[in-house]
């Protein structure tokens, strides 16, 4: 039995496949089947580790974007789609496996396009709330459909619907839960104050960054900032920090930190009294199972078309605020914090409200359904 998975783009795409790939190893183990071979097509590996960790084999497949605004690009982006399909149907025919996995985004089109050349099943699974146009295309032929938010379901053709399912979102076993033991020690925070962490997604948020500098030395008064600022603005972040915290008597506080590895992340939300966070649909999701309050801040609907719409149906919980990034300034990110730190009843209904939000099993449901097409697949 051969299972490949697809999809690209963000985090967001990436490690909902890791968790689905956990899951089917315990069925696998569970149900005493021999173990499939699991192989991961898309532009880039985004982390090799994670992959490795789950016997997940990386085949490198070109994707281009197709960008929503004009650029010179989306042509020679085509050329790059194209030459990637080619590159997917040698793949897939090598390999050929009893299913595929679409998460979606623009690394997932060439792999779903040679699959259904090649008349091979695919299972695609919507994580936000407005489905994306990968998706939307890899509907039109996917043997099932699995989305996250029931409002996504509207979007998809009319012949798709018998077809769709809702599933929640897959998250990885580990971030389940967190570690409060030992976590202050962990990461080197002050004992007896509150924790802000701070989380711009697997790339960062400049946006949020710029804000979060302006009003740092107010923060840090608050209590320890936990700050991932993303890989590429790792060093400039850090640097004016140095500058802005000088003199500051609570510049120990403050701990920006790349990217957030997952041990690192469980003892952050551990301790976190508040999380200020993009709104990708994984995040909201995490989030939700931590039950921590929440203050959302999307990416504008110009730039992203999901994260808008996500931000809103997870704060109608009563778990989380939405800051729109347009009227965003350091005194409103500050304000809402010290609100939220500052009232201990309000942040337990924020995070009460959180409860049920995300479903536990979404990678075993979605695990179990992609068995049992490839056993069905395998044995024809």
């Amino acid at each position: 039995m051969t299972i490949a998975f697809t999809g690209g783009g963000t985090g967001g795409h990436f490690y909902p496949i890791v968790a689905i790939s956990e899951a089917l190893r315990d069925l696998v183990r569970e149900e005493r089947l021999i173990a499939p071979k699991l192989y991961y097509l898309a532009p880039n590996s985004f982390d090799e580790k994670a992959l490795f960790e789950n016997g997940v084999t990386y085949i490198h497949i070109p994707a281009g974007k197709m960008r929503r605004y004009a650029s010179f690009r989306n042509i020679t982006d085509l050329f790059v789609s194209f030459a990637g399909t080619i590159s997917a149907l040698l793949t897939l025919f090598r390999i050929y496996p009893d299913v595929v996995v679409s998460k979606g985004g623009y690394g997932s089109v060439p792999t779903v396009t040679a699959a259904r050349l090649l008349r091979i099943p695919i299972i695609i699974h919507e994580s936000d709330a407005k489905p994306g146009r990968a998706n939307l295309y890899a509907a039109k032929f996917a043997k099932k459909i699995a989305i996250s938010f029931e409002s996504s379901a509207e979007y998809f053709p009319k012949n798709a619907q018998q077809n769709i399912a809702r599933t929640g979102i897959p998250i990885r076993k580990a971030l389940m839960r967190v570690e409060t033991e030992g976590a202050r020690q962990y990461l080197g925070l002050e004992a007896d104050i509150p924790t802000i962490l701070i989380l711009g997604g697997s790339q960062g948020a400049m946006k949020i960054n710029e804000v979060v500098l302006s009003c740092l030395g107010e923060l840090v008064a608050v209590g320890n900032i936990i700050h991932q600022t993303g890989q590429a603005n790792f060093k400039n972040v850090s640097a004016v920090a140095q500058v802005v915290l000088a003199k500051n008597p609570h510049e120990s506080r403050y701990h920006p930190i790349n990217f957030l590895d997952q041990v690192s992340l469980q003892r952050a939300a551990g301790v976190a009294s508040v999380i200020v966070s993009r709104a990708g649909a994984n995040a909201i999701a995490e989030i939700g199972l931590w039950k921590k309050p929440a203050i959302i801040i999307p990416i504008p609907e110009s730039v992203s078309h999901d994260q808008r719409t996500n931000a809103y149906a997870y704060a109608k919980t009563g778990a989380a605020v939405v800051l729109e990034e347009q009227n965003l300034t350091p005194h409103l990110l500050l304000s809402e914090v010290r609100r939220i730190v500052s009232d201990p009843q309000l942040a337990e209904r924020m995070g009460a409200s959180a409860a049920g939000f995300t479903d536990p099993d979404a990678a075993r449901i979605l695990a179990h359904e992609v068995l049992s097409i490839a056993l069905r697949h395998e044995s024809r």
